[in-house]
């Protein structure tokens, strides 16, 4: 790629608003979106130095200290600056107003919302070549073909306001935004109005007999990324191809189809290629600068990869993006292989294994784990229980769901009781927080463990309660009291514990997350508009009442407001039924 000529210099363009690409833009420059969690303008800094450019000059406004930060971040081997516009000039007008540091020698300029492999090497010497003082490169793109190209690869005008009726045999063609400029052709850009769109320029130019000429590429990669689809297409084509050559060394064509979707929002996906397949996740791009599910998912998905081997192997993620490639482990879930069996040992046989894993995650997968991983909190903590379990069952169940007066004020202080007394018999470790029979994939007699991105410190009899009060699942008592017994039988190999402290902190997450589950289904059914989850609410509705009893027998302190609610509910969902 590299040329004899080098030592020339480049203008990015970097100054837009990126109005199509809101509300992401609010936080976020449009040239700093990345691409296989690589920011692009880096991407075309790169390909600009290693094209033989010398320096390289780019034009900012719309959160410009947000570029200025990143670029302080680098070490480029070319000097790379910017020029800040107080008003943006446009592209004529910041072409002019970086004159001052350009030199004898013609100029490459670049959009920073476009994503390709056109050799800019090529493009720079095939300018010099020819004498217009302008030449844009151009290719066949239906969706923006508007540049009007006659045989001689001269520019004869732009759609909607060409020079002349374009000849017969004329071609209409795409701007790559892609342009190399003599720097004697800054004059034909004016200084006022200080906002000049180089495209008018250019029209002039063709006007006064000095028209652009067009060099046309072919057979590359060109992807426009102004707005969330588009960006989103390139980044998950792009990755999905670095993908499969890290999975399996191909580097051909690929297909996809959608995965069944389960409660969430996030999409899923299998990528075909030709020696193998893949799991896609996307989780949408990032919201703001928080930490996002995308970025906890593969931070502890490749944590727990390592220390306990129950998840799936994670080969790409961008947390911008909100894009990882994984892994394909099929489509069996837990679920699935115990439905319609009614062979007890052989469902137990199952579920020992998944605790088996369960327990290393819970203690292998603690050791090293960083809290700057999760998202919302770092911690399964009072703040989580009363907002995620607590006031979710209040206002995503008995209020959305069963129409049922706003209760939680009457019910704050058994939810601070429960809050408190399920952290203070906690076993620590680390909790999956979603353990139930649809986030565990079996394969080849295996289980493994999925969506773990809301992982975090807390207490680890959470994960096994939501292992076995799950509805799904809907498993026989005996069977949950055998596992609860296998259970701390295994954990009693990793650390040490006292038996009743643990069955105490067990019977406050049942209930805890009994809770979660009612809320969850209330706000599938009422807000996602997914009405099948209401199938499984009766089942865990009598469960939240039975395991407030053994609460209360256990630790000898009464719940009787929310006790009486979950009646009167359980009341209302027979109606229903």
């Amino acid at each position: 790629m590299q040329t004899n000529r080098t030592g020339w210099k480049a203008l990015i363009l970097a100054a837009g608003f990126g109005t199509r690409l809101l509300p992401y833009t609010r936080h976020t420059p449009k040239p700093l979106f990345t691409i296989n969690n690589r920011p692009l303008l880096d991407i075309i800094i790169d390909r600009l130095i290693r094209s033989g450019c010398g320096g390289i000059i780019i034009n900012t406004h719309h959160l410009a200290d947000r570029i200025e930060s990143f670029l302080a971040s680098q070490q480029y081997q070319v000097p790379v600056h910017t020029r800040y516009e107080p008003e943006i000039l446009g592209t004529g007008g910041a072409m002019r107003n970086v004159a001052d540091i350009l030199d004898e020698q013609p100029f490459m300029v670049i959009n920073s919302d476009i994503y390709t492999d056109i050799n800019l090497a090529d493009v720079y010497v095939n300018h010099e070549a020819q004498e217009a003082p302008v030449t844009l490169v151009l290719h066949d793109h239906a969706t923006f073909n508007s540049v009007f190209v006659d045989k001689e690869d001269c520019i004869t005008g732009f759609a909607g306001k060409a020079t002349a009726a374009p000849a017969p045999d004329a071609r209409c063609l795409a701007f790559t935004g892609i342009h190399v400029m003599d720097p004697g052709a800054l004059a034909y850009i004016p200084k006022d109005p200080a906002n000049v769109d180089i495209i008018g320029v250019y029209r002039d130019m063709i006007q006064t007999g000095i028209p652009p000429r067009a060099q046309v590429v072919e057979n590359h990669h060109w992807h426009d990324i102004g707005t969330p689809v588009a960006y989103r297409q390139t980044a998950f084509d792009r990755m999905a191809r670095a993908a499969l050559e890290i999975a399996f060394g191909e580097t051909g064509n690929y297909t996809v189809s959608s995965v069944a979707p389960d409660g969430a929002d996030t999409r899923w996906y299998r990528i075909a290629g030709e020696k193998g397949t893949l799991v896609a996740c996307d989780r949408g791009i990032r919201a703001s600068y928080d930490t996002t599910e995308a970025e906890s998912f593969f931070r502890i998905g490749r944590h727990l990869y390592k220390t306990t081997g129950a998840v799936p192997r994670i080969y790409l993620a961008d947390g911008f993006a909100g894009l990882i490639f994984m892994e394909d482990l099929g489509d069996i879930h837990l679920q699935t292989t115990i439905r319609g069996n009614k062979n007890t040992d052989i469902i137990s046989s199952l579920y020992q294994v998944v605790i088996d894993r369960l327990v290393e995650l819970a203690t292998a997968g603690y050791e090293g784990f960083d809290p700057a991983w999760a998202c919302q909190t770092p911690a399964y903590d009072r703040s989580l229980i009363l907002e995620k379990e607590c006031d979710y069952f209040a206002r995503a169940f008995l209020m959305d769901y069963l129409g049922m007066a706003d209760m939680t004020a009457d019910l704050a202080g058994e939810f601070e009781r429960l809050a408190d007394m399920t952290i203070a018999f906690a076993v620590e470790g680390l909790m999956h927080r979603d353990m139930q029979s649809r986030n565990i994939l079996v394969k080849d007699n295996q289980p493994y463990f999925i969506d773990f991105q809301g992982a975090r410190s807390g207490p680890i009899q959470y994960d096994l309660a939501a292992l076995l009060i799950d509805p799904y699942a809907a498993l026989p008592d005996p069977l949950k009291h055998q596992l609860v017994s296998y259970y701390r039988q295994k954990l009693t190999r990793k650390m040490p514990f006292d038996e009743a402290f643990f069955n105490t902190g067990y019977a406050c997450c049942a209930v805890t997350r009994n809770l979660q589950i009612l809320g969850a289904f209330g706000f599938l059914t009422c807000r996602k508009n997914k009405p099948w989850f209401s199938a499984y609410i009766p089942h865990a509705a009598a469960g939240l009442l039975s395991r407030l009893k053994h609460l209360e027998n256990v630790t000898n302190t009464a719940f009787p407001r929310l006790t009486a609610v979950t009646g009167e509910a359980l009341t209302n969902i027979r109606d229903k039924y």
